[in-house]
């Protein structure tokens, strides 16, 4: 398993519409095969930061979302919102403590 983190920054006007089609794709997101969580965290500081972090089983199944219909529809109406180049990493998770 590994980690998939997404930073995107957006014109603050465009933040709700965002959140709208996060809220609505959200379910579909997480249920790709492969996806084991998925998670959205807005900066406590800049408040037009927000950071996705998704759990993959395996990096194929995160390469056969992003080339799925639904990712292509995701990313299209939400990359129009951004203020800044967004920014991904593929970690390997090495500890978590609950």
């Amino acid at each position: 398993m590994f980690v998939r983190i997404v930073k995107m920054s957006f014109h603050q006007k465009h933040i709700p519409t965002f959140l709208s089609i996060f809220e609505e794709k959200k379910e579909f997101i997480r249920g790709s095969k492969g996806c084991q969580l998925l998670e959205l965290y807005q900066d406590k500081n800049n408040p037009d930061i927000f950071f996705t972090y998704s759990y993959w089983n395996e990096e194929q199944d995160l390469e056969n979302y992003r080339n799925s219909a639904l990712f292509k529809d995701v990313w299209a109406k939400t990359k129009v919102f951004f203020n800044d180049k967004p920014a991904a990493w593929s970690v390997d998770k090495k500890v978590s403590l609950q």
